[in-house]
């Protein structure tokens, strides 16, 4: 079976930053409690941008940096809970805006914050039939519109941001991908369009517990396909949710110190933005590198869950 072989990645993040001191004169809060349970201590907020402003910059940067032109794409999807429109999806104006070719295949998806890798998928099966080989997938949440700035629990989470990945059909390379679904509106759950305003609710125990089986049960699955242990491996890049989440399940596989990359610290949990804004940060950085074999986990709302172990 072929694999996606990405060639560029990019993001794009609102100019407002939001710290938790800033948060504690809205809500009854502080820096030191919320880093302490999650590990995060600012995110970024749209003032005066769009989600397709943030689409835009991540696709523009991914596109750039991989040598190729609007010519080149033949599917472009967006893996999004918070859309500027609930239609037009955020694909097509996407495509408007980079010029893409009529024929190239453009819709949104929203598997929440396991949406990136619900994209990559669906988006390397639809490249066999393309009218042009490459795809270009973009995890984009504005999920400050849709926060309760009176609720502690929810409000300090969350932070707005795309990231955005490049990729062709490698046919000679092999990836293993896991995906499962549960259906849960108690969990985690945001209300569609009516006379309230949308907000996010949710249980902070029970995905907790949730995150911590299907992220271990995920990674298992993959390790065991791929015939390997988990300090084989080079990267492992989750959902960056919650600090705590990564450190219990890393120190239940036993993995080796630093192979969890985490950056919630910056940017807070951007939901389907979160793994293709980390991968961007880990390549630009230099991190990673030709030939690594790096595992990622998306999970939340749903609840959705995905894995998916590439070579980079």
């Amino acid at each position: 079976m072929s694999a996606p072989k990405i060639l560029a990645t990019g993001r794009c993040l609102p100019e407002r930053v939001v710290t938790n001191e800033e948060l504690s004169r809205q809500v009854d809060t502080s820096d030191e409690w919320v880093f302490s349970r999650t590990g995060i201590h600012n995110r970024h907020f749209c003032t005066k941008e769009s989600g397709l402003d943030l689409a835009v910059g991540a696709a523009r940067q991914a596109l750039e940096r991989a040598g190729l032109g609007a010519e080149d794409v033949g599917v472009c999807l967006v893996a999004t809970f918070s859309p500027d429109f609930a239609s037009p999806s955020t694909a097509c104006l996407l495509q408007k805006e980079l010029g893409l070719k009529e024929d190239t295949v453009c819709f949104d998806l929203n598997a929440a914050c396991a949406g990136f890798l619900y994209g990559m998928k669906t988006a390397h099966a639809l490249l066999a039939d393309a009218p042009r080989p490459h795809a270009l997938v973009v995890g984009c949440e504005v999920i400050s519109r849709v926060l309760d700035m009176t609720d502690r629990n929810t409000c300090v989470l969350f932070g707005d941001g795309a990231g955005a990945a490049v990729f062709r059909r490698d046919e000679e390379a092999v990836w293993h991908t896991v995906f499962g679904s549960r259906g849960d509106a108690e969990s985690i759950m945001v209300e569609g369009p009516g006379p309230v305003r949308s907000t996010v609710h949710m249980d902070g125990k029970a995905v907790f517990r949730f995150a911590v089986e299907v992220v271990e049960k995920s990674i298992r699955q993959l390790l065991e396909a791929e015939g390997c242990g988990i300090n084989d491996l080079d990267l492992v890049v989750c959902h960056q949710a919650n600090a705590r989440i990564i450190d219990f399940v890393a120190k239940k596989l036993g993995a080796r110190e630093g192979l969890f990359y985490k950056n919630m610290d910056r940017y807070g949990n951007t939901s389907a933005a979160s793994i293709p804004m980390a991968l961007d940060e880990l390549s630009q950085a230099g991190t990673l590198k030709p030939g690594m074999r790096v595992l990622t986990v998306g999970f939340g709302g749903g609840l959705t869950w995905a894995g998916a172990l590439l070579k980079w």
